[in-house]
């Protein structure tokens, strides 16, 4: 049994930055990270775009800012929420600079900020087109700074500890949270970790669908075990799909980020037609969902296979200053962006729903925090706002991290350890055959991809639901017979949050955001 004070899941922005505010206000805290791959390997590691922060109120204001993210979101975010991340916001900003992050300026010293869909103003901080390698570079510099912040790399946390797995099994109207069993993947032993207060930080859930940007890692795993423990649950139909992933690369595909648009590219058809005129008047800086969905609509009509982005107009030398990346990416398929039109599609990029929160990253289960990506914070609403992300995750790491620093002098664990048994996996066996978990793996992103995809209809949700169900029950009586392993356990997951997805749709009355049913709306889309 392995005890801390506290224990977080996940190495992104938000844990890590969590991390580090918990370990400078209480020196003597115990505090543990645990992330199934390398440490780097998150979400955040490969954001390219930046941070969307207010930095010159004379250009811009809190106020646009706050408009824009409620505009995106539909109007079902939380305004209260939007509002002190917005504001808050260039504090955690300075505050990142100070750790060492470098963001690119202009001549004047000014920093060079960005436009992106959705957006009334330049407001978004970059460092070329690799800002979250940045941010990432800059916290684990920070986090290894403390002598009281353990990072064990390869630890798959397969549940959380509750009332549950206890001896004492008396569940009343609250559950809390006690820790995780998590399997070591280089002993291949499943360990009990236990803790005063843990906190997902564990990302998104793109792995889920057949075509997305998130790295392999990003299985649900978070919502996974939440949803078991009980945790409520928001907003899972509101998945967001990014206009414009690179086609042909794919698992996970490659990001063609929106300051791309931002800096002027064009989305055109294969024969060179623009058509974004047809379905919004802010044409490539309308929101994601409105360019994503306009997209998927022209790929029915002319039976295409992509659209393209056109960037042979646009300022060579500063394209290369700003995305070198990307270039070098396009480059290495044999694609010259000054030359040749990139082929693009919409992929799966970011979940809007996730774990409930209140504004500090407090769960509805006693001691578990939810932030980043895996909450449902309330910023969000129907659909992100481009660069919120990073944003959420600096202020709700900072704000989770304040009450975590409250709570620790006052929570005691020395009870649930007595109460709480090891993993217990006798008499089972190693599943026998990969390809069975690999197969249902691969139906189930199948099944996501072209029945709850960006434009859904009643019989596909339906037909969506009672293929998961036969999936369910496959992997069901796979995981009573099983040893748990990383493959099964993400399977697992990934079927949880498709299975909310699914439900959540079905239920969903009304076309907002990033869900749009056909059968809900008789106009064009």
């Amino acid at each position: 049994m392995k005890i801390s004070d506290v224990l977080i899941l996940g190495s992104g922005i938000s844990g890590l930055s969590y991390a580090v505010k918990v370990a400078e206000k209480i020196p003597n805290a115990k505090i543990t990270i645990i992330t199934k791959s390398n440490v780097v390997e998150s979400n955040t590691n490969y954001a390219q775009g930046g941070i969307s922060i207010v930095l010159d109120e004379i250009k811009d204001s809190y106020k646009k800012h706050i408009e824009d993210t409620l505009i995106a979101g539909a109007n079902l975010c939380d305004v209260e929420v939007v509002k002190f991340v917005v504001e808050e916001g260039p504090i955690r900003f300075d505050e990142i600079i100070s750790w060492g992050a470098r963001f690119d300026k202009n001549s004047d010293d000014t920093y060079n900020l960005a436009k992106e869909g959705g957006h009334s103003e330049n407001r978004v901080a970059h460092y070329k087109d690799i800002t979250g390698n940045e941010i990432e570079r800059v916290l684990l510099e920070k986090v290894r700074s403390f002598s009281n912040i353990e990072i064990l790399e390869h630890h798959y946390a397969i549940d959380l500890i509750t009332e549950h797995h206890t001896n004492n099994k008396k569940l009343g109207n609250e559950i809390n949270c006690f820790g995780v069993y998590a399997l070591n993947k280089s002993s291949k032993e499943i360990e009990t970790f236990v803790s005063k207060v843990t906190v997902l930080a564990t990302g998104g859930a793109g792995q889920v669908y057949e075509h997305t940007t998130n790295p392999l890692v990003a299985t649900g795993d978070g919502v996974g075990m939440a949803f078991r423990a009980k945790a409520k649950i928001k907003f899972m139909q509101y998945y967001q799909f990014h206009p414009t992933a690179l086609y042909g690369v794919s698992n996970p595909a490659f990001l063609i980020s929106e300051a791309v648009r931002g800096f002027g590219a064009k989305i055109i058809t294969k024969d060179g037609e623009s058509f974004l005129e047809r379905y919004d008047s802010r044409e490539e800086l309308a929101s994601r969902d409105i360019v994503a969905r306009a997209i998927d609509n022209q790929l029915k009509i002319s039976g295409d296979s992509f659209v393209c982005l056109d960037c042979r107009s646009l300022n060579k030398e500063e394209f290369l200053a700003h995305f070198p990346t990307i270039y070098q990416t396009c480059l290495s398929i044999g694609i010259d962006c000054f030359k040749d039109l990139i082929p693009v599609v919409p992929a799966a990029h970011y979940m809007c729903g996730g774990v409930e929160t209140d504004h500090f990253g407090k769960t509805n289960i006693n001691n578990l925090f939810a932030i980043g990506e895996v909450a449902y914070s309330g910023l969000h609403g129907a659909n992100r706002l481009a660069s919120n992300s990073l944003l959420e995750g600096l202020v709700f790491g900072h704000r989770a991290a304040n009450k975590t620093i409250e709570h620790l002098p006052k929570a005691s664990i020395a009870t649930q350890i007595k109460l709480i048994p090891k993993w217990n996996q006798e008499g089972m066996i190693l599943p026998e055959e990969m390809v069975l978990i690999n197969f249902l793996r691969k139906e189930l992103k199948s099944l996501m991809n072209d029945l709850v995809g960006i434009v859904r209809t009643n019989r596909r949700l339906e037909l969506a639901r009672k293929r998961l169900e036969e999936i369910f029950i496959s992997v069901k009586e796979l995981y009573k017979i099983s040893i748990i392993t990383p493959q099964l356990a993400e399977l697992r997951n990934l079927i949880d949050v498709a299975y909310l997805i699914i439900q959540e749709s079905i239920k969903e009355t009304e076309n907002k955001g990033a869900f749009y049913n056909k059968d809900l709306d008789n106009k064009e889309i």
